[in-house]
């Protein structure tokens, strides 16, 4: 179950990512073409410049909404599960700390 949520989460922000690049992209292109352009042409393509970043700021709160939703749900399932469990969950936490006191000494 938490391998399907990390694979979700990371579903979500590679998606999250190339939209972005392909806002920026799109973005960047209108102000080159408006730097080149004068009078309407030129305000027409900052607008639509604008519009585009604007889009990309939108996408990025509508994932970062989802993202805080998905962490939420995560931390709820964790401590539904310490609650059900709780002796599995303090040795999984003495073995979690076992090793990283292990993996620390050896430094």
């Amino acid at each position: 179950m938490a391998k399907r949520k990390s694979l979700a989460t990371q579903s979500t922000s590679d998606a999250l990512i190339e939209d972005l690049k392909a806002s920026l992209d799109h973005a960047e292109d209108l102000l080159r073409q408006a730097a080149d352009a004068t009078g309407e042409k030129a305000a027409d393509l900052r607008t639509r410049a604008l519009e585009a970043l604007d889009q990309g700021r939108e996408k990025l709160r509508e994932t970062q909404a989802d993202l805080v939703e998905q962490g939420r749900k995560v931390v709820h399932d964790t401590d539904q599960y310490v609650q059900d469990n709780p002796w599995k969950a303090v040795g999984i936490a003495g073995v979690a700390g076992l090793l990283l006191g292990a993996l620390l000494s050896r430094r």
